[in-house]
């Protein structure tokens, strides 16, 4: 199979990149050291190429009552335009089919941000949704666009450098919101706990920004670092976190779920019917080792097990997200099958890390 490409291949390639294939895209994993780069975007400033996730505009009338019905959060409290909402898509039976972000631009006009190895299957699902209910509205893959993410302290300043004519546009900008300049599409969002932007652009002009933020000091970051800092600031991955089997309930996405409103949406109905056994809760190894994905965790209220597991640089000790019994308490200690032992690991708040410091107490 041929791996997908990004218009930035060739620059991480001349940037000495390790190369891996991610979801059927050929990613740089690190330039170097990983933890190096971990410490970058906590302390100074990294960028990312994320244009392997997908852009989808919703325009036409209608849009916002679409997104109602579509999505798990409420579109109604987008107000003003550029305004961004976190939320779940869900299947009929409550299990989430993406988390995304959705931007709302006008009211003809909204924009997708969903994750790419869904993207297919996500278009084609809104797509479906909107024949039987806005078939007015034109859902269209921006496939043409690139995205790079900076992120960390001194990001925004090294965007407003890039840019010129940024800082005025953006510098007003509150976390969760975007503005259009010209062809591009800049967003105080991110994926690392971190400050920053995540630049959409056209993909003939990625190389060209990419070359200009290093030249102003944005180091390169790769997808090893990328999943550390998403780790350490308690962020959710499709595919390890949640999937189509998963309620958001029991993902620690229910800040996510609008459940109070009369709205109805898909897959409301399986969530009411269905209260949440299980909960997402971060953990600490006390023991040496470190925690993995699909691990075996013991509790005094039953068997969970270990979702996404890494080692924090920013901690220095082996951090994961676990789902477990709902009974299972902050503070508690379990313990978790690491190849033939069990070993101790206390059960936290998360995140574990964000703002480039260590947030968790143990």
């Amino acid at each position: 199979m041929t791996l997908r490409q990004t218009p930035l291949n060739a620059a991480h390639r001349a940037m000495g990149a390790k190369m891996v294939d991610f979801g059927g895209w050929d990613m740089p994993v690190n330039y170097g050291s990983q933890i190096d780069e971990h410490h970058q975007v906590r302390r100074d400033c990294g960028m990312f190429d994320v244009s392997h996730m997908r852009g989808v505009d919703m325009r036409g009338e209608g849009v916002r009552a679409f997104l109602r019905h579509l999505l798990a959060n409420n579109v109604d409290k987008l107000t003003l335009p550029g305004k961004a909402l976190y939320s779940c898509m869900l299947l009929p039976s409550g299990g989430v089919l993406d988390d995304l972000i959705a931007y709302f631009m006008n009211e003809q006009w909204f924009r997708i941000v969903v994750n790419a190895g869904t993207a297919d299957k996500d278009i084609a699902w809104m797509r479906e949704q909107a024949a039987k209910l806005a078939p007015q509205l034109e859902i269209i893959s921006r496939d043409d666009l690139a995205m790079i993410a900076v992120q960390g302290p001194n990001a925004r300043t090294k965007v407003w450098e890039a840019l010129p004519g940024s800082k005025a546009l953006t510098e007003q900008l509150v976390p969760f919101s975007a503005a259009v300049m010209g062809e591009m599409f800049i967003a105080r969002t991110g994926y690392t706990g971190e400050d920053g932007f995540e630049v959409m652009i056209p993909a003939q002009a990625a190389p060209f920004l990419w070359d200009t933020l290093a030249q102003k000091g944005a180091k390169p970051i790769g997808l090893g670092a990328r999943d550390t800092l998403r780790l350490e600031a308690g962020m959710n991955l499709y595919g390890q976190d949640m999937d189509e089997t998963i309620s958001p309930l029991e993902a620690g996405l229910a800040w996510t779920v609008d459940l109070k409103s009369e709205r109805d949406f898909i897959g409301k109905a399986a969530l009411l019917a269905s209260p949440p056994a299980r909960k997402l809760v971060g953990m600490v190894l006390l023991d040496r080792g470190v925690l993995r994905g699909h691990q075996k965790v013991n509790t005094a209220h039953g068997e969970g097990e270990i979702t996404s597991g890494t080692f924090s640089p920013t901690l220095e000790k082996s951090i994961a997200l676990a789902r477990v019994p709902k009974n299972v308490q902050i503070g508690d200690t379990v313990q978790v099958a690491i190849r033939d032992k069990m070993l101790a690991a206390k059960v936290v708040k998360y995140p574990f890390a964000r703002n480039g410091k260590a947030v968790v107490s143990l």
